[in-house]
């Protein structure tokens, strides 16, 4: 009853009791000319508590692996992840598996959602944006078209936390991230690790410098400590 209290208070000028009380209203609809402070409350009733629960399993998995490597107990479950992640040694494979920090995550799902109002988010769950190449998964096109007259299309999620996992997923397996991967295992400051996302966007050191800025003035940290 306190969230839906706290919901209530926050849109009672921007959304009917009757609408927000609808099951999964708030994740697939958005209502017209919201203030900014209403879209954050929006963004973080929706987002944090799936991001805290992705991270709080991944982390889980990271450092029961980590033990058994400390163990040198040569497990099953470290013998497919490897094979998963393709990781080439056991610090490799560490690296893979520990998830960086949720207010990494937060500030890249704040910007490549809009705050959780773009169109990719409130029609497929998909939050960072993700691209789709395999016409197997489910997706949607987007709403343009590259040289040649190329769809682009993009994925479509069940739910908010399989688009984060799959996001951790491409982070820790993708060639293009692994500077980030190395500095998520030497440290847990968020600020530098982000030094990691120069290959995110095409603008690099812009965007890490808007994902710190982000970061900074709404104060997510907070959520690294919980």
């Amino acid at each position: 009853m306190d969230y839906l209290l706290a919901l209530l208070l926050a849109f009672q000028d921007e959304v009917s009791q009757t609408q927000l009380l609808k099951p999964k209203y708030l994740a697939h609809v958005v209502p017209k000319d919201m203030s900014i402070q209403t879209k954050k409350k929006r963004f973080l009733y929706l987002v944090v508590p799936p991001t805290q629960n992705v991270h709080k399993k991944l982390m889980q998995r990271y450092k029961r692996v980590a033990q058994d490597i400390k163990n040198a107990r040569i497990t099953e479950e470290i013998a497919s992840l490897k094979k998963e992640y393709g990781a080439t040694s056991d610090e490799d494979l560490l690296a893979r598996l520990k998830p960086h920090p949720i207010s990494i995550t937060l500030a890249q799902a704040a910007m490549e959602s809009s705050w959780a109002t773009s169109r990719f988010f409130n029609e497929a769950n998909n939050i960072f944006g993700m691209w789709s190449t395999d016409p197997k998964q489910e997706r949607i096109a987007a709403g343009q078209q590259r040289e040649g007259n190329v769809t682009i299309w993009l994925r479509k999620f069940d739910t908010i936390d399989d688009s984060i996992k799959a996001y951790y997923d491409l982070i820790s397996k993708a060639k293009a991230y692994a500077k980030l991967r190395k500095l998520r295992l030497e440290t847990n400051d968020p600020f530098i690790i982000t030094q990691g996302l120069d290959k995110y966007s095409e603008i690099g050191q812009a965007y890490i410098d808007e994902i710190n800025s982000v970061i900074r003035h709404n104060n997510f940290t907070k959520y690294d400590k919980e």
